[in-house]
């Protein structure tokens, strides 16, 4: 990526000054003693704002209903109707101004009736004009300034982060690049400026093919190595990361795994949970290939590889080309996996799949508390990236990563599942939030052709004859390499790479249309592979 990228932006943009901000800014100053603030009122009109008086109440409510006001400075301890009371009476005619209230008293109570009103700032009197101009600064102009804060951090960050992905990166290194996209990614959403959202974009999109490669040199090697080095896979988080707490936790462990929950998805979610929770560690751990549910969470639940689990459980693996539920067996994997790390845990599996499942989890709560540990599987934002492809409505409300991120905030909010966490809370109890897979929005076709037996997911492909475009993809010629069952003497795994989606090529412009931009899981990518794993304790 050329790394003067910046230097057309820097040019370019649009730099509104702070004199063409404030010139836009009309202030109404309410005090009972206003002629007693004349220096304070000339010192603004001189920053360039428009400022105009009232000295109680009354008047003040007057001028808001005729007037185009930006903000209000209003003194809280005034004869007639209170501070606070004007300050009532302002939301109700005009709720979106804000109110900074300005007061000689201290007193806590009217400090938390103020802040309780939803005012802007809260000022000590006496006051100097430049505490003034700070709290104007942090109510009106704080976007502005977050936004060119974050725009030049980034500018520096964005350095550091291309010289890193010039390096060959180990596990630890990647995971390091990976948090920092996704730290920027959070932060530039909420800047004005989208044309340095579109250079971190370019910038993950880089990442992601440097990070094909990788897996491409390595993934093999980590299926037959036990070095400390190599990242900790589906098949081996039980019990190199979730038994251990349990094994150490004096109290009940809940192990919650969200289908499909992305890293940046859960960095919008714990600050929601740490309002109960305190979390103790948050780290990343890889998904194994295919980056789809039915191999990658039986593989956690059974601590095996798929092609180990078909071996072990004939009659409950079920192949893609085979009909049936492929995830119905998960509690009975990891009661063998328990059995088979002699682990006699009093233990419980529940598995949410709709509304009234998670009211019946969250009723059965106290239930839960009398084991060592509880598995809590669900499965709503799977459903969810299902719907962005298959809902208008719902391909609408989650047109970007940031309105999906959003819609799966809300969600998570209103759900049960929050619910049964704040009832988890106010015990003494460990819980670990994780995933088995993460999932990308993809772009660009990658031509494949098969037969009718070729499995449907646009990020991997196996089967017999494939013929595909070899550069644009992972390819698995032997199953067993990667420890994948066999169906097949010439089957062969392809997995597509970045945020290509395999299409055919029949009916391939109405596919391509119909698919571009959805959210998919089965490939290798950042999104997909890269996934949270978090330990957290009750407060």
């Amino acid at each position: 990526m050329n790394r003067n990228i910046f230097a057309n932006f820097d040019r370019n943009k649009n730099a509104e000054t702070l004199t063409d901000v404030m010139d836009k800014v009309t202030i109404l100053w309410v005090d009972d003693e206003i002629d007693l603030l004349k220096p304070h009122l000339l010192f603004l009109k001189e920053k360039g704002y428009d400022v105009i008086t009232a000295s109680n109440g009354h008047d003040a409510l007057e001028l808001i209903k005729n007037n185009s006001l930006d903000i209000v400075f209003l003194d809280e301890n005034m004869p007639g109707m209170s501070g606070l009371e004007t300050l009532s009476q302002i939301k109700n005619i005009k709720a979106d101004v804000p109110v900074v209230m300005i007061t000689k008293s201290e007193e806590e109570s009217i400090m938390e009736q103020a802040i309780g009103s939803k005012i802007a700032d809260y000022l000590i009197k006496p006051v100097n004009p430049n505490q003034i101009l700070l709290s104007l600064k942090k109510t009106l102009e704080n976007k502005r300034l977050i936004s060119e804060k974050a725009t030049s951090d980034y500018q520096h960050e964005f350095r550091n982060i291309s010289m890193n992905l010039s390096d060959r990166l180990n596990w630890k290194e990647w995971k390091e690049v990976y948090r920092k996209l996704v730290y920027w990614e959070l932060e530039l959403e909420k800047a004005t400026d989208q044309s340095m959202y579109e250079i971190l974009t370019s910038q993950k999109s880089e990442a992601n093919l440097l990070f094909s490669k990788y897996i491409e040199n390595n993934y093999l090697k980590w299926l037959k190595a036990s070095d400390d080095t190599i990242p900790t896979m589906s098949h081996q988080l039980m019990k190199k990361k979730v038994l251990p707490v349990v094994d150490a936790s004096p109290d009940p462990v809940f192990f919650v795994l969200i289908d499909n929950l992305r890293y940046d998805q859960w960095r919008i979610l714990q600050p929601v949970i740490g309002e109960f929770f305190r979390l103790q560690d948050d780290d990343l751990y890889m998904s194994i290939l295919p980056t789809a549910t039915q191999y990658a969470r039986n593989a956690i639940f059974a601590g095996l590889m798929p092609s180990e689990i078909e071996s072990r459980f004939p009659k409950l693996w079920l192949n893609d080309e085979e009909e049936g539920g492929k995830n119905k067996h998960e509690g009975e994997f990891f009661a063998d996996l328990l059995k088979r790390l002699r682990k006699e845990y009093k233990h419980s599996y529940t598995k949410i799949t709709n509304y009234t499942d998670g009211k019946n989890m969250v009723d059965d709560i106290h239930n839960m508390m009398q084991n060592k540990l509880n598995v809590i599987v669900y499965n709503f934002v799977d459903m969810l990236s299902h719907a962005r492809t298959e809902m208008e409505m719902i391909r609408e409300l989650a047109d970007d990563e940031a309105a999906y991120r959003s819609l799966t905030l809300s969600w998570f909010e209103h759900s049960p599942l929050f619910e049964a966490l704040k009832k988890i809370s106010e015990q003494k109890v460990k819980l670990i939030i994780t995933t088995d897979h993460g999932t990308i929005r993809v772009k660009e076709p990658s031509k494949i052709i098969g037969d009718k037996t070729v499995n449907t997911n646009l990020r991997y492909k196996q089967g017999r004859n494939l013929n595909y475009e070899k550069k644009e993809v992972f390819e698995v010629k032997n199953p067993a390499d990667a420890m994948l069952p066999r169906q097949h003497l010439s089957q062969t795994f392809v997995f597509a790479k970045q945020d290509k989606f395999f299409a055919y090529p029949n009916n391939y412009n109405y596919y391509v249309t119909y698919y571009k931009n959805t959210l998919q899981h089965g490939g290798i990518s950042l999104e997909e592979m890269m996934i949270p794993f978090a330990v957290l304790s009750s407060k």
